[in-house]
């Protein structure tokens, strides 16, 4: 096979990474930001708190709701021992109690929220989401996904808003589940791509990056990226006692306290953190 120079390989990815783009039309290719020029700030945290995390769990969505931590998870075929759920997460056992299960062969779980006494839940790929009554779990209803794909869910209060791995955030009427606005984020001069799991607190969204040991904060109202968390070492930790531990992939909020829980799919722990940043 022909030897290609260095810089032939480089242009090479460099038109890879560009007809990779995805959803996200013609925004420049994301590449590792600078300490220069990237304009979120570094936000300090400590950790409260370690509790058990089951690790046949593939974290999905994370909320606190009424007091009652819920996780919603996906099923891989590659992992049988998973399960596409919603449940209520108990924290001195790290049991799921489940609430509501989607058929693993016909569903992948994804991320979930609760408004006005209604639990919205997302799937991967089949472009289906699912309303329950949030007092029984009965289903109410179903929708079709405005993306190829659901990731992550959260809600500010009056709308749902929904990633779907690329740089866009989408809100939709909770009534309708059409979209009402969409909102790229923006980190510096390049969009942030591989939004996941998010979590709306007080003006901004937190989210999950796919693959990546940070959570963004971001402005609800503007879609910039203004600070970020970095969370490796609850990564190292939680690998460390489980190696077959994936990404980080749960933010929840606890508004009695502050503070923030943080999983991952099928981690052994939920480490319960507080922000030196006013949320």
């Amino acid at each position: 096979m022909k030897k290609l120079s260095a810089a032939s390989i480089l242009f090479g990815a460099a038109l890879f990474l560009t007809a990779c783009g995805g959803d996200s039309g013609s925004a420049k290719v994301e590449t590792k930001s600078t300490e220069k020029t990237d304009p979120a700030k570094n936000i300090t945290w400590k950790t409260i708190e370690q509790y058990p995390h089951s690790m046949a769990s593939f974290t999905e969505g994370f909320l606190f709701h009424d007091s009652l931590l819920f996780e919603s998870t996906g099923s891989p075929n590659y992992l049988p021992q998973t399960h596409s759920v919603i449940g209520v997460l108990d924290l001195t056992t790290g049991e799921l109690e489940t609430r509501a299960e989607l058929d693993r062969k016909q569903f992948f779980g994804e991320g979930m929220t609760i408004l006005n006494g209604k639990v919205y839940q997302l799937t991967y790929q089949s472009r289906k989401g699912f309303v329950y009554n949030y007092s029984d779990f009965k289903k109410l209803g179903e929708f079709t996904i405005p993306t190829k794909e659901g990731w992550g869910m959260t809600t500010d209060g009056e709308y749902l808003i929904m990633s779907d791995g690329t740089h866009r955030l989408r809100y939709l009427d909770p009534n309708t589940l059409e979209v009402v606005k969409t909102m790229n984020v923006s980190r510096g001069s390049y969009v942030q791509q591989k939004l996941n799991e998010l979590e709306y607190v007080n003006g901004y969204i937190y989210a999950n990056v796919w693959m990546d040991n940070e959570i963004l904060k971001i402005e609800a109202a503007t879609g910039k990226v203004v600070g970020k968390i970095d969370l490796s070492i609850l990564m190292a930790q939680a690998k460390n006692t489980y190696p077959k531990a994936l990404e980080m992939n749960g933010i929840a909020y606890q508004a009695s306290t502050g503070h923030f829980f943080i999983t991952g799919k099928m981690w052994p722990y939920v480490f319960e953190i507080a922000l030196d940043d006013a949320v």
